[in-house]
């Protein structure tokens, strides 16, 4: 099931990406990986922020509220996914996010960047709803997930119990958020799950504000200090 998400997942890359390079920027002459090292300013805040900008927030690399697509696939191979993964994620997900989260009045460019002040613009259907409208944490909608799917453990989802969650979160006719939320959750499975293969509350809880992020790249920073 996971590799057909993921195969699902490379083909939305492509589409949801490529009309937003070819069809909505002009002049576009640049190849995309010289496109991929340009900036912008986003000046985001660094109080104040909802859940879900410090959530997007470990994306961006340089912290200048802007997270292009390099930002992205440097935030996914910091976490540990492979090559192919980390570019797919940011063709996906700043294909799907760059329109939405740009400010009005500011021109479209082949980086695709995200706008953090804007990011609750980019929120999908099919999913938990622990971000409310304007990106804040519903802690309600979190101890849903658990008391509702949670079955083996209380504290814990199996691969099964995340599946069931995903097939009881879809909303009728909502092909992409589906598909987003079924990569989300099965990327965030492959690198957070246990040593038992269970995903655990306050692992999940760390996704919702980005702290989990965080503790995974030094988790892998450290693992790769000590072999060296």
């Amino acid at each position: 099931m996971r590799r057909h998400t993921l195969s699902i997942f490379l083909f939305l890359c492509v589409l949801t990406a490529l009309p937003l390079c070819l069809g909505r920027v002009k002049g576009v002459t640049s190849s995309l990986k010289k496109a991929l090292h340009v900036k912008g300013s986003g000046d985001v805040k660094t109080t104040n922020m909802t859940a879900l900008q410090m959530h997007a927030s470990f994306f961006d690399r340089d912290k200048d509220g802007i997270i292009t697509m390099k930002e992205t696939y440097q935030g996914m191979r910091a976490l540990g996914y492979n090559y192919a993964i980390s570019v797919a994620s940011a063709l996906f997900i700043n294909g799907a996010l760059s329109r939405k989260t740009r400010p009005p009045e500011t021109p479209a460019t082949i980086t695709l960047p995200i706008y953090i002040n804007n990011i609750k613009n980019g929120k999908h259907g099919s999913d938990t709803d622990a971000y409310d409208s304007n990106g804040r944490f519903v802690p309600k909608k979190f101890e849903k997930i658990f008391k509702k799917y949670a079955k083996t453990n209380p504290n814990a989802l199996t691969e099964g119990e995340l599946d069931n969650m995903l097939q009881g979160n879809k909303d009728a006719g909502d092909t992409t958020g589906q598909i987003a939320a079924r990569a989300e959750w099965n990327l965030l499975y492959r690198i957070a799950k246990d040593k038992d293969g269970l995903l655990q509350k306050d692992t999940v809880r760390g996704v919702y504000d980005g702290s989990l992020f965080f503790k995974l790249e030094q988790k892998r920073l450290s693992s790769k200090n000590k072999k060296t």
